[in-house]
């Protein structure tokens, strides 16, 4: 199983990025440069190849390169952004998938879709239905990746940016979230509530190896509790823009 991470480079624009659901806060850029090159480094540390996108910078949002794909296997599922402003931030994503030789499915307008509302678990691939991805991006989809095994799941998103800022999955499928951000937990088959806002997103690199934020230490303890390496990352600098560990890189397991 491969070991890839696609990462892009904060644009100097950062400060300019988009806030839907929490106050605005000014970005200091020098210190979300700091803290990307810490969490790149975090992954390089546990095994991880990164690779550099090519920069979008005149993409204030454009670090957060997990929303410009979905990953199924080893197919690369284009996405189309839901901010008209992040929808040229998808082309150097599609250069360096191709270039691994990923094959290339994408989301085509009218439909809109945000790799940041996607959850897999095992063949099951929870899409959230908010703000960014709206029903025809589900249905297209649901197109591309039931005849590859999957399943799609759409879930409401109505509290948070995306599903992921309110889910994310532990290596043995346990769902985990805050609750408070979560509409319905009973559509995941096990959920288990975690104590902090930043707990919710887990970068799972490995068997029992995780990532999580520095801003969710109860979080790190509770899981280190249940058996699980965990790496906490400062990325207090993105969490101003609603970001989150998940956000600033796509994992390529598939290729091998």
């Amino acid at each position: 199983m491969s070991k890839i991470a696609l990462v892009r480079q904060p644009s100097s624009q950062l400060d300019d990025g988009i806030v839907d659901h929490i106050e605005k806060v000014a970005v200091d850029l020098d210190r979300a440069r700091v803290q990307w090159r810490g969490y790149v480094d975090a992954l390089q540390e546990h095994g991880w190849t990164t690779i550099e996108v090519d920069p979008a910078e005149d993409c204030p949002d454009s670090v957060f390169i997990e929303d410009t794909v979905v990953m199924f296997r080893n197919v690369a599922i284009i996405s189309r952004p839901g901010a008209d402003s992040r929808k040229p931030e998808t082309d150097g994503t599609r250069r360096a998938l191709a270039e691994l030789g990923c094959p290339i499915a994408e989301i085509r307008e009218p439909g809109t879709l945000d790799g940041g509302d996607i959850l897999k678990v095992g063949d099951t691939v929870y899409v959230g239905r908010g703000g960014r991805t709206n029903g025809e991006g589900i249905a297209q989809l649901r197109k591309i990746i039931t005849p590859l095994g999957g399943t799609v799941v759409a879930v409401p998103v109505t509290k948070v940016l995306h599903l992921k800022t309110a889910v994310t999955a532990l290596p043995d499928g346990t769902v985990i979230g805050y609750p408070d951000y979560v509409d319905n937990p009973a559509i995941f088959d096990r959920f288990l509530p975690v104590p902090e806002p930043h707990g919710t997103a887990v970068v799972i690199l490995g068997p029992d190896e995780l990532i999580i934020s520095a801003s969710a230490p109860k979080t790190a303890a509770m899981l280190r509790d249940l058996g699980y390496t965990v790496t906490e990352v400062e990325i207090s600098e993105y969490e101003k823009l609603e970001g989150c560990p998940t956000c600033l890189s796509v994992r390529v397991r598939a290729l091998d």
